[in-house]
């Protein structure tokens, strides 16, 4: 741990509705359906009773494509996040209520009033995800394709929640950038926690830099312990360079949590979890993405595709998980991995896939031990959790993993306040 950093030995949960994934399971009975409001107020509902801090969307700004064309085994489209956060505000009183909103594709006076007033009407429980975005295929959606140069991309984002926080605080704003003026005067009033929360996601450098100047909390990638407090040392000293105070922003790591009263059972149930996850299809389409090329000629249950791949490196169509360049030597690598390993293409795109979730996979008291761990180092300050079944798979982290962690007093028993700020244990701003 960084020395300036003093843990506080808690732990706070998300639960992330992502929408748009190869995580969730489409094939059973319980699966709920990806846009009906009674999805959504299951699972916040649970959350809540789980004490959980947030409730965290997602956001696709165009439907993922797939070898030019939409990708069939998606999510066809995700319901608004402000419109849905706002009446998820009336039928919940404490979890938070979060979401990504893109700086590069929104005008900044024009969210940060859609966002105060999901503030002032939730009782002081908004949060926004700030993300960017520079490719002009996402920017074709909008009339101004690839107009934001990637180096730009948070010079940009930053001046953008300058003026949110000039807003929020109700004052004259003239703002003269270099990709945009604005005149306005914040007219709403202050909510219960002041501002809404303000959560980012960039691992990159640039991305910590930014999260360190400007961000209450952020979703990191690292969910070992090793990786985790790696991470927050990196993140302590970068924020305590920008002259903030060493814990000023939480660090929650995504993460798939898979459960079962005993070791052998939670093994059993990762394996059953991933058979469901990544079927034949799934896996073709996981390897046409990096391969460029049709690949269903290949069976599912054989090796890796002996071809070379039609791309030079995989674009951007399918969502950042699918951004790699130099698909040839990673193609390449995959055969050689896969061979060694003896894995059919099936058993490789179920491997790689979860090794990406994380640690959290185990018997209830294991899990919770090592939870516990996690917290007492110091290394995260809680999970931003990805259900995988909706709308019921966070139960049994509800009914069995949270009263063990609360056993061991890293979790809260109630809830510390009426405020996402005060639950996630930030600072009054």
């Amino acid at each position: 741990m960084h020395p300036a950093h003093t843990p506080t030995g808690q732990l706070a949960f998300g639960v992330f509705f992502q929408g748009v994934n190869s995580s969730t399971i489409w094939r059973l009975p319980e699966s709920g359906d990806q846009v009906a409001f009674e999805s959504f107020e299951t699972l916040a509902r649970t959350a809540e009773r789980g004490r959980f801090a947030a409730f965290f969307l997602g956001e696709g700004l165009r439907l993922r494509e797939h070898r030019g064309v939409p990708f069939e085994l998606d999510v066809a489209g995700r319901p608004d996040a402000q419109t849905l956060l706002a009446a998820l505000a009336g039928v919940t009183e404490h979890i938070g209520l979060v979401a990504t909103q893109n700086t590069t594709y929104n005008d900044p006076v024009d969210l940060a009033r859609r966002l105060q007033t999901l503030d002032l009407l939730s009782g002081g429980r908004a949060g926004w995800n700030v993300v960017t975005t520079d490719n002009a295929w996402t920017g074709e959606n909008f009339r101004r394709g690839g107009y934001l140069d990637h180096a730009d991309r948070y010079v940009h984002a930053e001046a953008f929640v300058q003026v949110a926080e000039q807003y929020w605080r109700g004052a004259p704003i003239a703002h003269d950038g270099a990709h945009y003026s604005v005149r306005a005067q914040g007219e709403l009033p202050r909510s219960a926690q002041g501002r809404p929360v303000l959560f980012q996601a960039g691992a990159s450098p640039a991305g910590q830099d930014f999260a360190a100047r400007t961000a209450d909390v952020i979703f990191s990638p690292h969910g070992t312990l090793e990786a985790a407090s790696e991470f927050r040392r990196a993140i302590v000293e970068r924020t305590v360079a920008a002259g903030r105070d060493p814990g000023s922003v939480k660090i929650l790591p995504g993460a798939e949590i898979i459960l079962a009263a005993t070791e052998a059972e939670a093994e059993e149930k990762v394996r059953w979890v991933r058979d469901l996850q990544i079927g034949p299809e799934q896996a073709i389409a996981l390897l046409e993405q990096y391969w460029g090329r049709d690949l269903s000629a290949f069976d599912p249950d054989g090796p890796l595709p002996d071809v070379p791949p039609e791309v030079s490196e995989s674009g951007v169509t399918r969502g950042a998980g699918f951004q790699f360049a130099k698909a040839e030597e990673l193609t390449r690598s995959w055969r050689e991995e896969a061979a060694a390993k003896g894995l059919s293409i099936l058993e490789f795109a179920r491997a790689k896939s979860g090794a990406r979730r994380g640690e959290f996979t185990g018997s209830y008291d294991a899990v919770a031990d090592r939870l516990a761990e996690f917290a007492r180092m110091g290394a995260i300050d809680g999970l931003n959790i990805t259900p995988w079944l909706v709308p019921s798979g966070i139960d049994d982290i509800v009914d069995h993993l949270v009263p063990r962690l609360q056993e061991r007093g890293v979790y809260p028993a109630e809830y510390a306040g009426s405020t996402l700020r005060e639950n996630l244990g930030l600072p009054p701003v």
